[in-house]
């Protein structure tokens, strides 16, 4: 089989970037306390276990071949190949006496890495998706996907079964005042430009024509959706689907997941009876911070307010425009991502004020695009005109063209820099309420 050698600077920086991925997943799993690994903190996902093999059987999948390497454990390779599309009537059944011992899953990752670290430290390989670097960005990227994964599984975990780390204080900061900007007619640009990296979902580049619309500044807060629990959003089924009533009322939702009722509390100011599930402790209702909810509950409240979610073309261009002609890379600008622009690339376990971040703000002043939660938009995930699956991992997008999943674009505090280039599309089922996605209203 003909070889061929990748640049050795795209070599160094690509391998330096994989193993600062592996420190960053590894480190998650040290907050456990031992024995937690069986544990399932949200019941449509996986137990704990499988996350710890499945990083590490994923690199081997993909890369292996594209390297000549064989398997030595296709069993394990196997059962720590695919995860779960969450979905709420189609619980996993599996005990933890179905799972590899910690001993054998650990045994496991480092034979992985060490059989792909060796064979990556050559300078041929028999793959040109391997010599263009794609191969490793997707290895990477999928790493620090679940790195944001893995945080909201052990934002649900009980207290008890996590290392405890400092809990936030008690934000008392008031919500900004809601408000709206109108977004003028114009273009925007959907999708990667060939030659970069993006995952196949992101290609091709194209634009949409958006007509005038308004958008809010801010991404709906606790304070503002407090006002839609507080007017019984929760029991008027007029805000709903039937499908989404339906499923709120199997659930017995009656509020935002991330809500905690205060214990004893039953008169007072609507707020001071909610706390809040921070990653390491329950804190009073933030109400400045953005409202953690399902697409379901995100339509609801649109309803409720007489708006609609954006399109995944509005928000583009509320995003990325200008007032003139020309759109930016970043909403802010050119500048690559810093802390001054967002709650992202892992600085915090919790959310901060929709309005803490003014350098972030696009140039319409919509504030609070990247980091701090994902946003909803109305889009269903399908795919853009001339996608291509990838020849490696054809599954990865297309399994999820069915109409029941929806694009969140934006980013979370978890949300690695690399993912919030413009063309990056996350998705979900409507009804999942565990991500940290939020949503802001629209009228045309």
């Amino acid at each position: 089989m003909a070889t061929s050698r990748m640049a050795p600077e795209l070599a160094s920086h690509l391998l330096a970037r994989m193993e600062e991925a592996r420190r960053r997943t590894d480190a998650l799993f040290r907050i456990l306390v031992p024995g937690s690994l069986y544990e399932r903190p949200i019941p449509q996902r996986n137990r704990l276990i499988f996350y710890l093999g499945h990083l590490e059987a994923f690199d081997g999948n993909l890369l292996r071949p594209a390297l000549g390497l064989e398997s030595s454990e296709p069993d394990l390779d196997l059962l720590f190949a695919f995860g779960i599309d969450p979905a709420e009537d189609d619980l996993p059944r599996d005990t933890p006496a179905d799972w590899p011992t910690l001993e054998q899953a650990e045994k496991y990752n480092r034979g992985i890495r060490e059989t792909l670290d060796q064979a990556l430290g050559g300078s041929h390989f028999a793959s040109p998706d391997l010599v263009d670097g794609t191969l490793l960005h997707v290895a990477i990227e999928h790493r620090l996907m679940h790195a944001e994964t893995l945080a909201y599984l052990l934002h649900n975990l009980p207290l008890e079964r996590k290392i405890r780390q400092a809990t936030p204080a008690p934000d008392h900061r008031p919500a900004p005042q809601p408000r709206q900007v109108t977004i003028p007619r114009g273009m925007a640009t959907l999708g990667q430009a060939a030659g970069a990296f993006g995952w196949d979902n992101e290609f091709k580049a194209h634009q949409a024509e958006v007509p005038e619309f308004s958008i809010d500044v801010f991404p709906i807060t606790n304070a503002e959706y407090l006002k839609f629990v507080a007017a019984g959003g929760y029991v008027d089924s007029s805000y709903w689907t039937p499908d989404d009533w339906e499923w709120k009322s199997r659930a017995k939702l009656e509020h935002p997941h991330f809500w905690l009722r205060r214990p004893g509390v039953s008169h007072g100011s609507p707020e001071d009876r909610w706390e809040y599930r921070a990653m390491f402790g329950r804190i009073p209702l933030p109400l400045a911070w953005p409202v953690y909810v399902s697409h379901a509950e995100a339509c609801a409240f649109c309803r409720w307010a007489g708006k609609k979610l954006p399109s995944e073309a509005q928000w583009h261009r509320a995003a990325y425009g200008a007032p003139q002609e020309g759109e930016n890379r970043f909403p802010w600008g050119e500048a690559a991502p810093d802390r001054t622009r967002g709650n992202f690339h892992f600085e915090s376990w919790d959310a901060t004020p929709v309005d803490q971040h003014p350098a972030g703000a696009s140039a319409f002043d919509v504030f609070d695009l990247l980091g701090n939660a994902w946003e909803w938009t109305s889009t269903p995930f399908e795919p853009f005109p001339g996608f291509r699956a990838f020849s490696f991992y054809p599954g990865y997008s297309a399994n999820f063209f069915d109409g029941k999943h929806f694009v969140m674009k934006g980013g979370s505090p978890r949300t690695d820099r690399s993912m919030l280039r413009r063309s990056f599309r996350n998705w979900f089922r409507a009804h999942y309420s565990y991500v940290y996605a939020t949503f802001r209203c629209v009228e045309e």
